[in-house]
């Protein structure tokens, strides 16, 4: 693995955004920046229409990326930005891009404030397929969004970044994961807000005052256990403050609603098989689907 961030980039606003992201990520990082083009074979009779001829593949194969990486350089100094060409199908070749890198950087279009993202079979094929942490960044994505408000109401880039949000499963907790989001978390100098969603069983053979005690039992339980599989992180990330929130709600709605003041979202995706194929898990593709910060997927045993 090439330690490097890496980012799909095709020209439109959603990959822009996208670049400029993993640009101010590779900083954090001191990593080298990839831009990465994959250019998809067209077929032989859709090759003969007029713009797909042989000038407008070099332009969007070349002076696209090219221009691009000279923007970054511009905008983000110091910055080593690279640009690499590939051919195929873009979902095998980005998830190939994936295994080469610290972590890859894809673009999706957002459709409104409320609905999120919108993931293309490219991005969902790439999450669901590869090895290394995604990041699905939505087009209009700034670098001020990340920062809480300044006193006059607006985002700006003087102010303290945003917390880092962790869904965190207490019976199945991963290393990998979790270290990514306080590592995370610790770069920006910035609050972990950690998320655990339990289910209340029914009490139906019960009276209300028994109830709410057994409720409350659960409820200390279950906040406990979310503590412990914080604590080795906690000393191994001193300098980052933790926020743990254990609640009885739907884990997507969870982290949708702590999402509503974050600069990033993690999120994991189990590596295991299915006959039909790898899955990104229900919780995990409901907030790719209606996130509208950045979402990290991070993939794990």
């Amino acid at each position: 693995m090439s330690r490097t961030v890496a980012v799909g980039f095709d020209g439109s606003p959603e990959s822009r955004a996208a670049a400029d992201w993993a640009a101010r990520e590779a900083k954090l990082r001191a990593l080298p920046l990839r831009l990465v083009n994959v250019w998809e074979i067209a077929s032989a009779s859709m090759a003969e229409a007029p713009l797909l001829g042989a000038d407008t593949q070099q332009h969007w194969s070349e002076r696209i990326p090219r221009e691009a990486a000279e923007r970054i350089r511009a905008r983000h100094p110091g910055v080593d930005v690279t640009v690499e060409q590939r051919t195929g199908w873009a979902g095998e070749a980005l998830v190939d891009v994936a295994k080469e890198s610290e972590m890859l950087v894809l673009g999706s279009r957002g459709l409104s404030g409320v609905s999120g993202f919108m993931i293309g079979s490219v991005g969902m094929a790439v999450v669901a397929h590869a090895e290394r942490p995604v990041v699905l960044v939505r087009a209009g994505e700034l670098a001020a969004t990340k920062h809480t408000r300044n006193p006059s109401a607006n985002p700006s880039a003087d102010t303290a970044c945003r917390s880092v949000v962790l869904g965190v499963d207490t019976k199945r907790p991963d290393d990998s994961l979790i270290e990514f989001a306080f590592d995370a978390a610790e770069r920006r100098a910035t609050t972990l807000h950690a998320v655990h969603s339990w289910t209340v069983p029914p009490y139906d053979w019960y009276g209300p005052s028994t109830n709410q005690r057994l409720n409350a039992q659960l409820a200390g339980t279950e906040a406990a256990a979310l503590g412990t599989a914080l604590r080795p992180w906690r000393q191994k990330f001193p300098a980052v403050e933790v926020v743990e929130d254990s609640r009885p709600v739907r884990a997507a709605d969870l982290l949708l609603d702590a999402s509503l003041d974050a600069s990033l979202v993690v999120v994991g995706r189990r590596t295991r098989r299915s006959p039909l194929g790898s899955h990104t898990g229900p919780i995990t593709h409901a907030v790719l689907h209606h996130c509208t910060v950045p979402v990290a997927v991070v993939s794990h045993s």
